[in-house]
């Protein structure tokens, strides 16, 4: 199971939901969780903000979930 499924399942989101927070379409976000489709960075972006992780965690290049601490702008 990927980390983005993970995460998502975790935070008791479905796939619809994640499509309402990111605006991804339902059918690219599947593509995305299952790996048949890379997320452009604007997307990475947008699915850390929903799901309140890092980048770098998405993309696999680390194992902390917890995000980095934002910038209030």
């Amino acid at each position: 199971m990927s980390q983005l499924l993970k995460l998502r399942k975790k935070r008791g989101f479905t796939q619809i939901k994640m499509q309402m927070l990111t605006g991804i379409d339902q059918s690219d976000y599947s593509k995305i969780e299952t790996g048949k489709r890379n997320m452009s960075f604007e997307q990475c972006k947008r699915i850390a903000l929903a799901l309140d992780t890092s980048m770098d965690y998405l993309a696999g290049l680390t194992d902390e979930p917890k995000p980095y601490p934002r910038s209030k702008k």
